[in-house]
């Protein structure tokens, strides 16, 4: 089910602003949240999977875990910054 059905307005009516920033701002964070897991896919296979195989050697797994923690962090820490810098 996406974000439109569950509170679309009856037909032909328009939408409230509310309801159209509220449906913006899930969409935004859906977008924000699958591109944050891309890149950190992207980075941390890069950095830890050296010879790709059936499964992960215990190194490489400790390896992804250490570098999402890291990369969730930082990205925590430069949100954080802006949003205190917007205010």
């Amino acid at each position: 089910m996406d974000s439109y059905s569950s509170s679309s307005p009856p037909m032909g009516a328009s939408p409230s602003p509310e309801a159209l920033m509220e449906q913006i701002q899930a969409q935004l964070a859906e977008a924000y949240a699958k591109e944050l897991i891309e890149t950190m896919r992207e980075k941390c296979f890069d950095k830890c999977i050296t010879k790709p195989g059936s499964s992960l050697s215990s190194g490489e797994s400790s390896c992804i875990s250490r570098c999402v923690d890291r990369y969730l962090e930082a990205t925590g820490i430069i949100s954080r910054s802006l949003f205190s810098q917007q205010r």
